[in-house]
């Protein structure tokens, strides 16, 4: 993919339609999104460099809040026919714009409508799939896209005299060495995501019907409540109960906060939080894949990505489409996605750019910011590529609300799973009302 051959395609469709460059005037296209803080910031330098690099094209950057606020407000914009151009939307949200019949136009035909070539061989296996159809076709571009990790404290494992572990087999041998040693062996800052959705990635397990949920809307059913999974949260129980485990909460930086204090050994965290924990720490620190479960067969794919994706409203000009494609292109080129990463710890998300910053040396520097990238390219597996479930956020917080309750000892595991599953699947079945 090649931005300037799109810049200059739309400067020659200009120049055929009896106008010049110097006296066009460029198209503006919107991008509502949700991110605020120095993510925010980059987003903008980002979209000045888009503006810089051509005068076809003008783009302009809305924050909107929250991910649920961007979605929310993305939703709402369409239905009164006042929608952004673009609409950035995260990884829980995709079933729902996608879903929603006639909203957006996928960005693979936006670009090849452009005139202008779509290798979806060109990006990262572990991000190829997620905001794409059954069929392979990208819906969504990928933007800021992330793996769940571990990130090690290096003076607890120094101190304990262990190493950090490949398996959960691993950390069990090791977390009460860490414990005598003074730490908290584990916590992590997301448990649907990286203990429960990418769980069943990482094993290679199937996690709703009808494919994951990419092949139908009417009838997929979420599989959450099965023996492996179950197994899981009872060893984080056990290991919450024992001090190998601390749970601080379901908000992301209850549980980052003592791991950047070097209170605790190992954090499961999210591959684009590396930028920020370079100045948060207080210890030097590295990184490693995902543990899995040994004992599970199969295990040991690949995760998912997690963040958010752009999507394309429809209902635009076909002057604003052409842009907005070549916003696409530029965002996808080595160059901007290679500053992208450094800026902000988010995985460059084709091969180009993940060469383009092997070969500056960048890992050398600092090898933490390659790991999420090598796990999202490691072999994958028949369930391995996602999931596509409507009203997800809301499933969310049906998990969110039951593992609460299970480290409380207010419910089961086996009682959280079966309520999760029973209300999940409730909410399956709206979803596929809503969705026609």
């Amino acid at each position: 993919m090649a931005f300037r051959k799109t810049v200059a395609s739309v400067v020659a469709a200009a120049a055929l339609l009896g106008t010049s460059t110097a006296s066009y005037a460029a198209t503006e296209i919107s991008w509502w999104h949700g991110m605020s803080g120095r993510n925010g910031e980059v987003i903008n330098e980002i979209s000045e460099k888009f503006n810089a690099s051509q005068d076809v094209c003008h783009l302009t950057p809305v924050s909107k809040g929250t991910y649920e606020e961007a979605l929310n407000a993305g939703i709402a914009g369409f239905r009164a026919g006042e929608q952004p151009n673009i609409l950035q939307v995260f990884d829980a949200g995709a079933a729902t714009i996608i879903n929603a019949k006639g909203a957006v136009i996928p960005a693979e035909d936006m670009i090849k409508d452009a005139g202008h070539e779509f290798k979806r061989e060109a990006f990262i296996d572990g991000v190829r799939y997620f905001y794409a159809d059954s069929d392979g076709k990208f819906i969504g571009m990928p933007f800021n896209s992330s793996a769940p990790i571990m990130y090690i404290n290096d003076e607890a494992i120094k101190k304990a005299g262990v190493e950090a572990p490949k398996t959960w087999e691993d950390f069990e041998a090791i977390a009460p060495k860490l414990k005598d040693a003074g730490y908290v062996p584990l916590v992590q800052s997301q448990l649907t995501w990286e203990f429960t959705e990418n769980f069943f990635s990482r094993h290679n397990l199937q996690f709703a019907t009808n494919n994951n949920g990419y092949d139908a809307v009417k009838g997929t059913k979420i599989l959450a409540n099965s023996p492996e999974q179950k197994m899981m949260y009872s060893k984080l129980k056990d290991w919450y109960d024992n001090g190998l485990f601390g749970y601080y909460g379901a908000g992301w930086s209850d549980n980052q906060k003592p791991f950047e204090e070097g209170k605790v050994a190992f954090w499961i965290g999210s591959s684009g939080s590396f930028g920020g924990l370079r100045k948060t720490a207080q210890m030097p620190f590295s990184a490693t894949f995902l543990p899995y479960w040994n004992s599970i067969e199969g295990a040991g794919t690949n995760t998912f990505i997690g963040g958010a994706a752009l999507f394309a409203f429809s209902g635009k000009p076909k002057a604003e489409n052409d842009c907005t494609a070549a916003f696409f292109e530029f965002l996808t080129s080595p160059e901007v996605q290679f500053f992208w990463h450094k800026a902000t710890g988010y995985v460059p998300i084709t091969k180009a750019a993940y060469q383009l910053a092997q070969e500056s040396g960048y890992y050398k520097e600092v090898p933490q910011a390659e790991v999420g990238i090598k796990q999202l390219m490691l072999p994958g597996g028949e369930w391995s590529k996602g999931y596509r479930m409507g009203f997800y956020p809301q499933i969310r917080e049906v998990m969110e609300r039951e593992f609460n309750k299970i480290f409380a000892n207010e419910t089961s595991v086996d009682d959280a799973f079966k309520t999760i599953e029973e209300e999940g699947n409730k909410l399956l079945e709206r979803f596929a009302k809503t969705a026609g």
